[in-house]
């Protein structure tokens, strides 16, 4: 009766020291997933900044090419 006891005690130590492991475990993740979520974020925060200024080029492009195709005709009459 006594080694049952003694068994059962065993088996509560090693519950609590894997529950202490997991809460442990889960402390971290929540830390890592905080960390990556963060991250995350930065990393949408600069690709709509990318978004933006390639938009922007594109926006030019056009006036670019208006602005040359307005210049071919003068430098036709120049030649």
């Amino acid at each position: 009766m006594i080694s049952e006891f003694q068994e059962l005690s065993d088996k509560i130590d090693q519950l609590a020291e894997m529950s202490l492991a997991l809460r442990r475990e889960n402390a971290q993740l929540r830390q890592a997933n905080a960390a990556l979520v963060a991250d995350n974020m930065a990393v949408q925060r600069r690709l709509a900044e990318a978004r933006a200024r390639v938009s922007a080029l594109l926006e030019k492009i056009p006036a670019i090419e208006e602005a040359v195709d307005a210049v071919a005709p003068v430098q036709e009459d120049v030649q």
